[in-house]
């Protein structure tokens, strides 16, 4: 089979009908009809059985796909890091991280970059922290910045700073401005716990089980943004990272260090076989000053 037949066969096989891979392939249903005939002509015998305007898989078909999905994924990543590289030439840099840094802190650390760097294209997107080493490992990505990264198999972390944990209160709290507040201090109040399961999420579990103070939970958020914009609606207070809490949005809250201090790194994650471009090393110096300002200043 052709890549060509590959790629009909395979776009009508998930999608069912001629018409609807015509749609996917962005090409003419004849077009698609005309290719997969060959492809079957060229095999000695039918991919797709016709019954009543239906196409139905043969169990040649059906075997076929299997190996098809493995070839088409192939040629899909191909066409990624084929892009990467047209990319690369432009000047172009292609950023992710965890949605804490992509709502404020990168967007803002970008424009100041760009002020200096006007010929440059950035791309940036947010992934779960669990898909961060796929995409850079595939060429999607040059760069992406996580909160206190995992061993990840070919993938380094370069460090950028440390952030620690904040308390948010509501404004009307009884939490005086500029005072630390300790785990004791939150007993008795309606309490905001994550339902996140990433490094972050286990470093403060322990730290507040290890408090011995009973807390009472009143909802459960599925990121520390959620929890910080339910502390701005009155839901109760919660323990957050100081970038979630200082990023733009949802200004009814107080924010307060967490006593005793507990802190955590932030990494710029980069593949550790394929050194990083110029370009990509002076964005890391600058998200590394741009980082310390943001968070404490």
């Amino acid at each position: 089979m052709r890549l060509r037949h590959i790629e009909v066969f395979h776009a009508v096989y998930s999608s069912g009908s001629v018409t609807r891979a015509a749609e996917l392939l962005n090409v003419s249903q004849p077009s698609v009809s005309k290719v997969l005939a060959h492809a079957e002509q060229q095999l000695g015998f039918p991919l797709f059985e016709r019954h009543r305007g239906k196409l139905i898989p043969t169990q040649e078909a059906d075997q076929l796909f299997l190996l098809v999905s493995d070839v088409n994924e192939s040629v899909d990543r191909l066409r990624q890091v084929a892009a990467q590289m047209r990319m690369t030439e432009k000047g172009a840099l292609r950023v992710a991280s965890t949605p804490a840094f992509g709502i404020d802190f990168l967007p803002w650390s970008m424009a100041s970059y760009l002020e200096e760097h006007k010929e440059l294209v950035f791309s940036l997107e947010t992934l779960p922290h669990e898909e961060l080493a796929g995409a850079l490992l595939d060429s999607r990505i040059d760069l992406a910045l996580a909160f206190d990264p995992e061993n990840m198999p070919g993938i380094e972390g370069e460090l950028l700073g440390h952030g620690r944990f904040v308390v948010l209160a509501p404004p009307e709290s009884d939490f005086e401005a500029g005072k630390a507040v300790g785990i004791g201090d939150l007993a008795g109040l309606p309490f905001i716990r994550l339902d996140n399961k990433s490094a972050l999420d286990r470093l403060l579990i322990t730290h507040i089980e290890s408090s011995g103070v009973e807390l009472d939970v009143r909802a459960v958020a599925g990121s520390y943004r959620i929890a910080r914009a339910m502390v701005a609606h009155g839901i109760g207070v919660t323990i957050t990272d100081n970038v979630t809490a200082r990023s733009a949005g949802h200004e009814r809250i107080t924010i307060h260090e967490l006593e005793p201090e507990l802190s955590f790194r932030i990494a710029a994650l980069h593949v550790d076989q394929a050194p990083m471009s110029l370009q990509c090393r002076i964005f890391v110096e600058h998200l590394r000053t741009n980082l310390d300002q943001y968070l404490y200043e």
